[in-house]
């Protein structure tokens, strides 16, 4: 698989400020979205402009399955207000996914906080 064009890379830090701004400032009838402070991390977007994936999570990583089901669910919505704010000739249809990066580096420093790999390090810097 090819990396992103610029215009890609261009255009999904496009649609991730837009859509930090509109999650900061809309409010939400849907419980699982109300009062919820909402990170976007990156949007991938598809070569022809069309589809964007939009890596979210809520602030403290809680209720991620049911954020991210809750903004699949408003993603309409969404869409349609990001066409107003982004210029673009085609605003592209968007899908959020579940941004685990924070856990995975947590766990990635948990193991490297660990005695058995602390010892380790500790061995090869004493060689």
């Amino acid at each position: 698989m090819k990396p992103p064009s610029q215009r890609q890379l261009r255009a999904g830090e496009l649609i991730r400020h837009a859509l930090m701004d509109i999650l900061a400032r809309e409010e939400f009838d849907d419980p699982a979205l109300h009062g919820k402070s909402i990170t976007i991390t990156e949007v991938r977007i598809s070569p022809d402009l069309k589809n964007a994936s939009a890596f979210a999570a809520p602030l403290g990583g809680e209720d991620m399955a049911k954020t991210i089901e809750a903004l699949n669910r408003a993603a309409g919505f969404l869409r349609g207000r990001l066409s107003r704010e982004v210029d673009m000739r085609y605003t592209p249809n968007l899908r959020f996914v579940a941004d685990d990066s924070y856990d995975e580096a947590r766990r990635i420093d948990q193991l490297l906080a660990s005695d058995r790999v602390r010892r380790d390090l500790d061995r090869k810097i004493g060689d």
